[in-house]
């Protein structure tokens, strides 16, 4: 392993591999609906609290990607980090009285003018052992370029000219509520004050208030999973975005779905993007449905 450094930041890739102390976590029907209800999910198997809503997944493993991240890139850079791109497998879905095991590390990172980024991958087992889900979180930089780096990237899922020219599976639009990150911040253990605090959001160059990247992922997954799946958890296999723009409180989104090529006949997927006031908040969204 190797550092890299550009304009006197360093990035250090010796810690690549090394898994973060496992940490565990109980799943209660509580949580599970707080989670939902502040992420505006109708599904009611997630209201009620009986199985968690996809997005969930990132609840438990929350407080090891920073850590896992900050072991590459140097920890003065926090406040210039975002979440660039998420992709979870899905094994099963998470249930209220699961007790789980989570750890984290970070596999890869590189360097662009306009900024780094550093690929985290994690894992959540339940108390027998039995994989639940795998995680890629891509960490973004703004700003840093951490040279040619090394090590892995996160797989792709990037959406095509062609995905976008068929016709679509289905369109979904939501309103993303005045108070939607005041909700949102405790019931996914995501204090950042970005989200919370109109003046912090505004000294970091934004237009004020953002909603939680992973908020609004989430009403993708609560959008694809009523308008393809039926509602149904248990056939959701992968959900994968990139982060374009932020989008804010008292806007609506729309979702577009359409149909792609799945390299397995017994899979279905959708590539998918979502704008907000005219401009793609979210886009290279891919979904896969056994």
């Amino acid at each position: 392993m190797t550092t890299s450094e550009s304009a006197g930041v360093v990035f250090d890739g010796s810690t690549l591999g090394e898994w973060t102390d496992e940490e565990r976590f109980s799943v209660t029907k509580e949580r599970i609906a707080e989670y939902a209800a502040a992420t505006n999910d109708p599904i009611p198997v997630h209201l009620s609290g009986e199985i968690a809503p996809p997005v969930f997944a990132v609840v438990p493993v929350f407080t090891s990607m920073a850590p896992a991240a900050l072991s590459v890139a140097p920890v003065e850079l926090l406040m210039k980090l975002v979440h660039g791109e998420q992709d979870f497998l899905f094994h099963r879905p998470i249930r209220a009285g699961d007790e789980l095991v989570v750890k984290a590390k970070p596999i890869g990172y590189v360097g662009r003018p306009n900024g780094s980024t550093v690929v985290i991958y994690a894992e959540t087992r339940d108390a027998a052992g039995e994989l639940v889900n795998e995680q890629w979180m891509t960490a973004f930089f703004r700003k840093v370029d951490a040279g040619p780096g090394e090590g892995e990237l996160a797989p792709a899922h990037r959406i095509t000219d062609e995905d976008r020219a068929g016709e679509p599976a289905a369109k979904v639009t939501a309103h993303v509520d005045e108070d939607q990150t005041f909700r949102y911040s405790p019931a996914s253990g995501d204090p950042m004050p970005i989200h919370l605090d109109d003046e912090i959001a505004r000294m970091a160059g934004l237009p004020g208030i953002i909603n939680h990247g992973l908020c609004t992922m989430a009403f993708t997954s609560w959008a694809a999973l009523t308008e393809l799946a039926d509602g149904d958890t248990s056939r959701l296999r992968r959900l994968a975005v990139r982060f374009a723009k932020p989008v804010l409180p008292n806007q609506n989104i729309t979702t577009t779905f359409w149909p792609t090529a799945s390299a397995d006949p017994a899979v279905r997927v959708y590539a998918f993007e979502t704008e907000a006031v005219g401009e793609i908040a979210i886009t290279d969204g891919r979904v896969e449905f056994n």
